[in-house]
Order: structure tokens, then sequence, then C-alpha cells
């Protein structure tokens, strides 16, 4: 894909181009945008012929979000995002922004809005549900720089997707860690103070690290911070998990920050209910090695 602009800057007269697209080495796509030798255009070639049509812009939303493999689906219009407004009519979608050099970026030669703004401008648009799953897969493809996305969010002043953006994307902070390691203590102290055995903390069983293990009763508490369960992958890993320690005799049950905080009473007695049950219908189990 080239533009005229493009080839004039290379030293192209009009009449040049004229000539080449008369003799059918450059195709026209959009005003002022051909294709190079032939017509058979690949979506990102699409995309780039767009890009050129409209001086300035960037690939943006969904396209943007395409791009970068965030989306299970490619979108059926590709959308742009400019600085400044034009009256033209083209068979893609022009969005209007002020962007910083940080939002700007370029991926297999298209420029291309960076991942934060991507999100960021889907965000104004998406469900909750649906921008949990944006960032679960930035996250995943390892493009999900929290420095970057945290200081758009601190910077989006009025933009109708920023609280939500800034909401979701607080799962990914890493005070998360603290926060698993204080429900832990939490859950250790009510266990005590409920005369409870006390669990084995920590501990790698069937090669799985277990938060509370019983040995004698075969019985395991997995302590849950819904910030740190925010991708599909550890949604299936949690379950495969679950699987496999109760095919070697051991059940476990989730407990998580917002239920022992809300009623820890309830929790350990439920926790105690279980211990009993599993104390009266196993046997005793050999210690762990």
């Amino acid at each position: 894909m080239v533009s005229s602009a493009q080839l004039m800057e290379l030293g192209f007269p009009k009449a040049t181009i004229s000539g080449a697209v008369r003799r059918g080495r450059l195709h026209p796509i959009h005003r002022g945008v051909y294709a190079v030798g032939h017509t058979a255009l690949s979506w990102d070639g699409w995309c780039l012929a767009a890009v050129l049509a409209r001086p300035g812009s960037l690939a943006s939303h969904k396209t943007a979000a395409w791009i970068y493999g965030l989306l299970s689906y490619r979108p059926g219009t590709i959308h742009l995002t400019a600085s400044t407004r034009q009256r033209i009519k083209r068979d893609f979608v022009v969005h209007y922004a002020s962007l910083e050099p940080d939002d700007r970026t370029v991926v297999d030669g298209i420029p291309v809005t960076s991942p934060a703004r991507t999100v960021l401008d889907l965000a104004a648009s998406e469900p909750r549900r649906k921008l949990d799953r944006l960032l679960e897969r930035a996250n995943e493809r390892q493009i999900l720089d929290r420095r970057r996305f945290e200081a758009l969010a601190a910077r989006a002043g009025g933009h109708p997707g920023r609280v939500k953006f800034a909401t979701a994307l607080a799962a990914y902070r890493p005070e998360t860690a603290v926060l698993r390691s204080n429900l832990e203590r939490r859950f250790r102290d009510l266990v005590l103070r409920a005369g409870l055995p006390t669990p084995q903390t920590n501990v790698v069983i069937e090669g799985y690290e277990l938060d509370a293990y019983w040995e004698a009763e075969g019985f395991a508490v997995e302590l849950d911070v819904y910030a740190t369960h925010g991708s599909a992958r550890s949604f299936e890993a949690d379950r495969e998990r679950a699987d496999d320690l109760l095919l070697a005799g051991i059940e476990l049950i989730r407990v998580t920050d917002v239920r022992l905080d809300r009623e820890p009473r309830e929790t350990i007695a439920r926790v105690a209910a279980h211990l009993a049950r599993r104390r009266a219908t196993i046997r005793p189990r050999r210690s762990v090695a």
C-alpha cells in the first residue's frame, strides 16, 4: 500500500503516478491510496489503506484490538482515530481525539493506538465483562504494561471510559499479593481461635500448592482474592486442580476474601463441619513426605 503523498515525498511527480495507474502498476483503493501491483488485499492491507486515506490517523478501537490479538473475532468495520475533523465519506469509521505520543505506536507497519489507549477507548462502549476479558488477553499477551495503563487512566480526564477502565485495571495491581497474604493470616487466626486443628499452609500436595491443608482429613481450603483470578486460564487451571486433588482423595473448597470478611464465624463453622465429616468417613492418610 502507498499513498500519493508518500510517492511525491520519494520524488515521483503526479504525472508519473497517473501513468502508473493507467498501466496497472498502481491500483486505486481510496482517493490518493494505491495497492502496488495487485488488488488481492489482506485485512491488514485494507486497514493500512484506510489509515493512509485519512492522513495522521491511527487504527483504533476494535480494529486495534484485533491487531493486538485482544479479540476472538475480526471486526467487519475498520475504525480509525484522528486528531482533526474532516468531511469525507469512506467505508470506515473515524473517531476524533487528541492523542499523546504514548498513545501511538506502529504494529507490522500499521500506525495504531497503544494497547492502553485501545482498551480505554473500548471501555466507553463495552460492558464490564468484555472489558475484563480485553485486559485479561492483554495480560496473557504480555502487553499490559501496568505503568503505561495507569498513567493513561490518570490523564484520561473526561474520557467516557476512564472510570470503568481504571476500576477494571485495579485487579492487576501488585497490592493483590499483599491482600492475599493478609487473607491467609486472617484465615489461620480464625481457625486457631475456633479450636480447630492447625492446618499445614502453602504445602505442595500432588504437585499443587495448597493454602491450607489438613492431612489427616484429606481436606484443603483454597483462599481466593478476586483480583488474582481474573483470567480464563486460571479459571480452567483451578478446576483442573480440584479434579486432580479429588482423584487423589483430597477434597478442596474455596473461601473468598469477601466471604471471610462478611461472615467469618459462619465460614469457619462450615470448615469445621467439613473436617468433622471427612474425619468420620475416611481412613487416616499417610504422612506427607
